[in-house]
């Protein structure tokens, strides 16, 4: 184990940070605390070194790579806080945590904009063909320009459909505007009727917004309730010249299932920045030029990163002052 502190005594608290994040955030945390990294910091810690590193710290700030289950926080005795630095928690079992009296945080809004930029990147990439075309002159295939050469279809006055209109959701249907789209979505709510008409989007069940969508975008939550949501049977519902796009969590989509419609010409194409068993992805994907693939690349821009890390930082900094964190997602645990 090493430590990255400056000035660490033996009674400051000690904070975990389970891989190396953007510098100011660690300084924020070394103002309050001694600060330990794990040995190689630019990985992700192996099951038992995430183990015995939690046994001897009360504050940690992991990563949604991070898997902290029932078992991991049974031996973990003394942990007070996980502070999640990503807006989902899957990752973290907030029961468990809530029954050992240990809070769970996250770092919501703070990545919107940039992950709904991302998902427009995808739907551009996949509709023209982008990243083909781009290999496609990098193999010194391109001898010539011809009027069938790298067809692709328009975005602009195409539907788009939005399963999940929260903060994300939302994001992408602002810049559908800009674009001339009908926008439909599917939520497990309606939003406000002012919400809707500002971004001109309209409530309708999911097995319609398949229906009726040249472009699906998933921005819902990951949970028992969505996983695999998008299935065959809800593949069988899309139109065979439309497209997937996930920047949401891997297993929302059945990718068994979304292979099959993409070999089967069920499907036009997909982009996908998440995947169900990451960063493992479905060989079937590999081989398809009509599919984009990403690393879980979402809300990796330099500003956004260095935000969502202050605010996981944040958050510790409030625990360890006896405040409550900011964005604490178990509040019940504060009558324990």
């Amino acid at each position: 184990m090493t430590a990255s502190s400056s000035g660490a005594t033996a009674d400051r608290p000690r904070v975990l940070v389970t891989q190396r994040i953007p510098e100011p955030a660690l300084e924020r945390l070394r103002a309050f605390a001694e600060v330990t990294l794990p040995p190689s910091p630019d990985r992700i810690p192996e099951r038992a070194e995430l183990v015995a590193l939690l046994r001897e710290h009360a504050y940690a700030l992991v990563l949604l790579t991070d898997r902290v289950d029932a078992d991991l926080l049974a031996a973990s005795s003394g942990l007070r806080i996980v502070a999640n630095m990503a807006v989902g928690y899957d990752n973290v079992d907030v029961a468990a945590a809530t029954a050992r009296g240990v809070m769970v945080t996250n770092t919501p809004g703070v990545l919107t904009e940039t992950t709904a930029d991302l998902a427009w990147a995808l739907i551009l990439a996949v509709a023209r063909r982008i990243v083909e075309a781009d290999r496609y002159v990098r193999a010194g295939k391109w001898t010539h320009w011809g009027p069938l050469l790298m067809l692709g279809t328009d975005v602009h006055g195409k539907t788009l459909g939005i399963v999940g209109l929260g903060r994300i959701g939302q994001a992408v249907a602002r810049r559908a505007q800009g674009f001339g789209m009908r926008v439909l979505y599917h939520s497990r709510h309606p939003v406000p009727a002012e919400v809707e008409q500002a971004l001109g989007a309209r409530y309708v069940a999911l097995a319609d917004l398949l229906r009726e969508s040249d472009f699906v975008s998933i921005h819902c939550p990951y949970n028992a309730s969505t996983h695999h949501l998008i299935d065959g049977t809800a593949l069988a519902r899309m139109r065979p010249t439309a497209y997937l796009v996930n920047t949401a969590r891997g297993p929302i989509v059945d990718e068994t299932a979304l292979v099959d419609a993409l070999w089967t010409g069920r499907l036009a194409g997909a982009g996908l920045d998440v995947f169900e068993g990451e960063p493992a992805v479905r060989p079937g994907l590999l081989d398809l030029d009509s599919v984009v693939l990403l690393p879980h690349i979402g809300s990796a821009s330099l500003e956004t990163r260095a935000r969502m890390a202050l605010m996981a930082a944040e958050n510790i900094v409030a625990a360890i002052e006896g405040r409550r964190p900011p964005n604490l997602v178990n509040p019940e645990v504060l009558s324990r």
